[in-house]
């Protein structure tokens, strides 16, 4: 695939936030699950230049945010489309991220965090050359969850 990352425009923020929905146990990374995250999303300056939609053939398939912990160290958060998830694609989705981060901010470690419960995204970013880091507890979506934190050396 053949990816493009733009700065995310209202309207892509918008369509990500209110239509994008997962099932079972993945709804908790629905936009609208946490109202804070939610509005966050929603604020073109809070997600400033740093938050992407990702296109293939200009169709919207995920957005991605890097944010500078240092200047050595990216935290990237990203998501696919729902319907896209599960079906395979995820590996060449986070690789292109990351080379888009390497690219672009030349960091020594790119950095992630992941829900515990999401063991196919652990897998997946282990596979790809992440570590553990350590697990924390993080208020969220109404309630607490463990936390993975994941670190890639460059």
């Amino acid at each position: 695939m053949g990816y493009a990352f733009n700065v995310m425009t209202q309207e892509q923020a918008e369509h990500i936030a209110l239509s994008w929905h997962y099932d079972g146990d993945y709804s908790f990374y629905d936009m609208e699950a946490d109202e804070e995250d939610l509005e966050e999303f929603l604020d073109p300056k809070t997600r400033g230049e740093s938050t992407f939609a990702v296109t293939n053939n200009d169709e919207l398939i995920g957005f991605f945010s890097a944010n500078e912990i240092s200047p050595d160290t990216i935290d990237i958060g990203l998501g696919m489309r729902p319907d896209l998830t599960g079906n395979g694609y995820g590996k060449e989705f986070v690789q292109a991220c990351m080379a888009h981060v390497r690219a672009t901010y030349r960091p020594e470690e790119i950095t992630l965090a992941v829900a515990t419960f999401n063991q196919r995204a652990i897998a997946l970013y282990r596979k790809v050359g992440f570590q553990d880091v350590e697990t924390y507890m993080q208020d969220t979506n109404g309630s607490t969850f463990e936390f993975l934190k994941m670190r890639y050396e460059c």
